[in-house]
């Protein structure tokens, strides 16, 4: 079977911790993303941001997206794969932390973003509905 680094989408982009959640939804809509990782200035991932968080966490609140920044919104330690790891791996991941996504790291260096999309089409096809199944969430 692949590995993730095999099947994930390459050159990541993130966005900075200190740059705003304005700034972060400009950068998913250039970039066609519903998320992206939050990177420090030391480069490290630091987490996650959806557009579901933007909206969530920042503006049904009332904050001002305009001066909240991306890193408030990244808790806990990111959950991320190996790029050498197999792709089962990444599905009992996705499964057990109950995400769609995980940013696909190599060392330290985050390289790339594995979905559930990109293991879907990757996947034997007798098997997909069985895939999505398992890490589909109710």
């Amino acid at each position: 079977m692949a590995t993730a680094r095999e099947i994930m989408t390459g050159s990541a982009e993130c966005i900075g911790e200190k740059e705003t959640l304005e700034e972060a939804a400009r950068k998913m809509l250039q970039l066609d993303v519903g998320s992206l990782p939050i990177c420090g200035e030391d480069n490290r991932l630091k987490g996650i941001i959806s557009d579901r968080d933007i909206v969530t966490k920042c503006l049904a609140q009332g904050g001002d997206p305009r001066s909240t920044l991306a890193g408030e919104l990244g808790e806990g330690k990111p959950v991320t794969i190996g790029a050498d790891d197999s792709i089962e791996d990444a599905i009992e991941t996705m499964s057990r932390h109950q995400v769609r996504r995980l940013p696909v790291i190599d060392g330290h260096e985050l390289v790339g973003m594995l979905s559930q999309a990109d293991i879907a089409k990757n996947y034997p096809q007798d098997r997909v509905g069985e895939l999505l199944k398992f890490i589909s969430f109710e």
